[in-house]
């Protein structure tokens, strides 16, 4: 678990739940004797993936970053993603922790796609869906609100428009336009490779910096440059993302907050003769 201070902010990381998705389609072009080594598929060829998101605690705020899936899926969808919650979901990970849905003032969504923002709203016995977090303001990139609304046939079927038409009908989202410090000493960078305008924030006090890292680098293997997600819509935007931020992520030995990775919540870079590699942090 990661349990650090910044500045003001504790940052707790919370389990939501794990997944499974297709081994090739995360790993793109390389091929699967190479990324099998550290992330072994199962008998469909899907990979052990983590549903951590972030919570960030201080200046009179209760911030979450990302929401995980949430619990609104049918056997059918569960069995397909290989989801389950035994190892946490989202309201019982946060009531382990001693904050309320209520206690929630802000939820950062890094973008739209449902593993990243289904918990954000929770569906009813009726069928309703409602915002899970009646208090909060729910702040998402423009670019992306409006790709989520008219995705391409690539990535539509992750973008489920019920995950945040309740948000706006409750006059519950906050549309920011680009890069920019967010909260005092929370700033969020645009990354446009995945998906349009993922926004990803990185907490720091001047000297200390951790940063979430969402779907730029989803697991540890992905910090190599090259291991690019089939998923990714524009995938040398991706490589060219990666390589003009890595150096910068190494000199200034930035934590970086895995939201995908099974085993390992927070890494660092090291610099090797073959490029940057992650280890533990």
């Amino acid at each position: 678990m990661v349990d650090i201070t910044i500045g003001p902010y504790r940052i707790r990381s919370v389990e939501t739940g794990r997944f499974a998705l297709d081994g090739g389609a995360m790993f793109g072009v390389v091929p699967k004797t190479l990324w099998s080594k550290s992330n072994p598929p199962d008998e469909q060829n899907r990979i052990p993936m983590s549903l951590r998101v972030m919570l960030v605690e201080g200046n009179g705020k209760t911030i979450l970053v990302d929401t995980g899936m949430g619990e609104k899926y049918d056997d059918k969808l569960r069995s397909i993603y290989k989801y389950e919650s035994s190892q946490g979901s989202l309201p019982g990970s946060l009531n382990g922790l001693g904050v309320s849905a209520d206690a929630v003032t802000d939820v950062i969504q890094t973008h739209l796609h449902f593993d990243h923002c289904g918990g954000a709203v929770t569906r009813t016995a009726d069928g309703q869906y409602i915002p899970t977090f009646p208090n909060a303001v729910y702040h998402t990139q423009k670019e992306n609100l409006a790709w989520a609304n008219n995705p391409t046939e690539k990535d539509r079927a992750s973008y489920l428009k019920h995950d945040w038409e309740a948000l706006i009908a409750n006059g519950m989202i906050h549309v920011v336009d680009g890069a920019g410090e967010l909260f005092p000493g929370i700033h969020l960078h645009i990354f446009n490779g995945h998906t349009r305008a993922q926004q990803l924030p990185r907490i720091t006090d001047g000297t200390k910096h951790i940063f979430f890292s969402a779907d730029l680098f989803p697991t540890q293997a992905h910090v190599n440059v090259p291991y690019i997600m089939g998923y990714d819509n524009f995938p040398l935007t991706t490589l060219e993302e990666k390589k003009r931020h890595l150096p910068q992520m190494f000199e200034e030995q930035w934590l970086l907050f895995l939201e995908h990775d099974p085993e390992t919540p927070l890494i660092k870079l090291v610099s090797t003769e073959r490029g940057f590699k992650p280890v533990a942090a």
